[in-house]
């Protein structure tokens, strides 16, 4: 079969800018309190008038762009999303009749934090058999519209943001190696939107340090590689202490981990390609490396991806 691999990625990050010290006039906590348990400096809300479709195109753009892929290429669009604009139509159909894409199919997927990962994976399936060649996948959320501002454990925690990525065929040198999906429902109870944002901190985190570890040991052992073989770590941008611990069991240096969670907090499904666009800029993933994404989220759900960058 095919190779399936990344052709370019791009990202939508604008909004207000709002800093931990905001808070510190509604809530009982402070800058420091904030920074020392999450490493979240500050996060962006979208405009009023910027909804989740609008984001998501936006950042679907600049990916086509660096991509150098015309949205008529498109086969399917993939949104991994859970704040669309409405309960129907899908997000995915909304942006395909923005970008133009009339040749593509068009499907959202609510996989949470580890949406952008099921979106790749499955984009990967249609690559990798031939039935498709070109696919947009994008991980979008505006989830300060279920955040409860009043909750202090979970309202200095979230963001709003957009990242997308163009999967397509690429060299047997390049692309994706394995990947593992996962789920545990019986922890759903954990963080749940019914309708604004609930979530049981403690079990959360005790399930992600050990999960998210795992999972990137586990990408390693299926490509039949070792942790010496990895190049740079891209997690879900959750919880400083949760991405150090995968770090940790990876053995990277702290420069070969992406960070932008104190920049943007928790964007869900969008905080893996927002952090891949960050440190393609930045020159620290280079043609070749070998690249692992992980993330974890509501479900419980998991997913990890290991590639070899390029096309």
């Amino acid at each position: 079969m095919r190779r399936a691999g990344i052709y370019g990625v791009g990202r939508y990050t604008d909004g207000k800018v709002v800093k931990n010290s905001e808070f510190e006039q509604s809530l009982d906590t402070s800058d420091e309190w904030i920074r020392s348990r999450t490493g979240i400096e500050q996060r962006v809300f979208a405009h009023d008038d910027i909804n989740t479709s609008d984001m998501s195109y936006y950042a679907a753009l600049d990916a086509l762009k660096n991509a150098e892929v015309d949205p008529l290429e498109l086969d399917l669009i993939v949104v991994a999303s859970v704040t669309g604009d409405y309960l129907f139509p899908s997000v995915s159909t909304l942006i395909q009749e923005r970008l133009g894409a009339k040749n593509a199919a068009a499907m959202d997927v609510g996989a949470a934090c580890a949406g952008f990962i099921y979106g790749v994976v499955t984009a990967s399936q249609f690559i990798q058999t031939g039935t498709y060649d070109k696919i947009l996948v994008v991980g979008a959320e505006k989830l300060s519209k279920v955040t409860n501002f009043e909750d202090r454990n979970t309202a200095v925690l979230f963001g709003d943001g957009a990242g997308a990525a163009v999967v397509g065929p690429v060299a047997d040198n390049r692309g994706i190696v394995s990947f593992e999906l996962g789920a545990n429902g019986a922890g759903a109870d954990h963080i749940k939107a019914d309708p604004q944002i609930i979530m049981n901190g403690r079990e959360v985190f005790k399930f992600a340090v050990r999960q998210m570890g795992d999972t990137c040991m586990n990408l390693v052992e299926k490509a039949n590689l070792t942790k010496d073989d990895v190049d740079f770590l891209v997690p879900h941008q959750a919880n400083i202490r949760i991405m150090e611990a995968a770090r940790q069991r990876l053995d990277l240096p702290k420069e070969k981990m992406a960070e932008t969670v104190h920049k943007y907090g928790n964007t869900s499904a969008a905080s893996i390609p927002i952090a891949l666009v960050e440190e393609l800029n930045d020159g620290k993933i280079k043609d070749g490396d070998l690249v692992v994404m992980v993330g974890f989220g509501a479900g419980l759900a998991w997913g990890g991806i290991a590639l070899y960058w390029g096309r």
